[in-house]
């Protein structure tokens, strides 16, 4: 419980303020003196703002980090109309039930507009290199310059519609709940 508290930014005043639990029984429960019944859990999971279940997450042994190295991405190849955007995976969820996919991805020399891309879950973009790029998403178009960031229903048809000056590249983010 401490270690989450304070990982929370939270002090054990404020969590006994927003639970409700006296501060004597924080401190006898933070201290291993005392059993707390599944109640007192639920009322301080609520004040730290997270699921009952975190309490019983062994915080120890996560497994949910995922590191690469700068320009160590893992290179994903597409075919057919999408062959010159390059994707790097960048990274990898190894646990939970959100699964996202962290991609760099270069448009090369010979790389067309592609506007059908459609998938589950949510998207999103932050354009890193070139002076613009036109994006659509369903029927509306939106300029994008470095700098500028989209999150959209990636259910919809969406891609770069005009891709403008070269080299273009971009952090696309995808967001999925595993089934």
């Amino acid at each position: 419980m401490n270690r989450l508290r304070r990982a929370a930014g939270i002090s054990a005043v404020e969590l006994t303020k927003r639970s409700g639990v006296s501060r004597s029984m924080l401190s006898r429960i933070e201290n291993g003196q005392v059993s707390p019944s599944v109640e007192m859990l639920d009322r301080l999971a609520s004040g730290l703002g997270i699921p009952l279940s975190r309490l019983f997450a062994d915080q120890r042994c996560r497994t949910d980090l995922s590191h690469v190295p700068s320009g160590k991405g893992l290179r994903v190849e597409r075919l057919g109309e999408v062959a010159d955007y390059r994707y790097e995976l960048l990274g990898h969820v190894l646990s939970g039930n959100l699964f996202v996919e962290p991609y760099l991805v270069m448009l090369e020399a010979d790389a067309q507009p592609h506007v059908t891309f459609q998938h589950p879950g949510l998207k999103f973009l932050y354009l890193l290199s070139g002076d613009s790029v036109v994006y659509r998403y369903g029927p509306r178009r939106v300029k994008l310059r470095v700098g500028d960031s989209l999150l959209f229903d990636a259910t919809a048809l969406h891609g770069i519609e005009d891709i403008g000056t070269r080299p273009v590249s971009y952090l696309s983010v995808v967001f999925t709940l595993r089934g």
